[in-house]
């Protein structure tokens, strides 16, 4: 009975989480406009999708600021990582607790602080604006991903290589990143996973003439829910479940 319980309490958990995605999932090959009637299947939405103006360019901003995010906060990450890592035990100790801050707070509270920054130093907001919101919010996880691998490296072989002539640059090239090469990638893949599907942050660090996919969703879903928003969110949670299964794949690899 116990077990019985058990496992129906998780059912109806998954349920709750899963039923409607899986809702919205079998909507978005509806070939009728109705929510609530069955018309057949058919791809039109997703043709329609692709020939919307508005969506396209959103797509576009969406895929370059995931990109460049992902691209410029592993690079500071990574390098910020380093660092850490040389330190000694107590400023160590200081840095991470403040590199964790940032992804304890709410997305909410990081979005309405960078907003009054870039009002306060008279930056309007746009593409660069989210690119540097993206970019802020996305180094913390990338250094988290990359200190593992600088910890089970060997704390001599930077040592070695400069004895045996090498320069300061040669050796981060040629020893230290070849070593932490995987943690570095999962940390750029989580990065551009977190940047693709962030609404809170772009929210309050965009204008309304630059939206990704996720502000676009929600200024259409305040006017009405077109099926079109059916197949978007389809293909972002296709897209995004895939990403998640290769960093978690990478990462017990990686523990492996």
């Amino acid at each position: 009975m116990i077990k019985f319980l058990k496992r129906s309490y998780l059912v109806l958990i998954f349920a709750i989480l899963y039923l409607p995605i899986i809702i919205m999932i079998i909507q978005s090959f509806n070939a009728g406009e109705s929510h609530a009637k069955w018309e057949g299947f058919s791809l039109r939405w997703y043709q329609e999708m692709f020939k919307d103006p508005d969506i396209v360019k959103s797509l576009g901003i969406t895929v370059s600021i995931a990109f460049l995010a992902a691209l410029i906060s592993t690079i500071i990450g990574t390098l910020a990582a380093i660092g850490i890592h040389a330190m000694q035990k107590r400023p160590q100790s200081m840095m991470l607790a403040l590199n964790n801050i940032p992804m304890t707070m709410p997305d909410i509270v990081t979005g309405i602080s960078l907003m009054l920054l870039f009002i306060f130093t008279g930056v309007p907001r746009g593409y660069v604006t989210m690119l540097l919101a993206h970019i802020t919010f996305d180094v913390p996880y990338v250094i988290l991903s990359v200190l593992p691998k600088l910890k089970q490296m060997n704390k001599h072989s930077y040592e070695a290589a400069l004895d045996l002539g090498a320069t300061p640059t040669y050796a981060l090239l040629h020893v230290i990143l070849p070593e932490v090469m995987p943690g570095v990638i999962t940390g750029a893949m989580l990065a551009f996973t977190l940047s693709l599907d962030d609404f809170t942050i772009s929210y309050f660090t965009t204008s309304p003439l630059v939206q990704n996919l996720s502000t676009l969703i929600y200024s259409q879903a305040r006017m009405g829910i077109e099926p079109t928003m059916y197949a978007m969110s389809t293909l972002m949670f296709v897209v995004l479940l895939t990403l998640l299964l290769i960093v978690n794949r990478r990462g017990k690899a990686d523990q492996k």
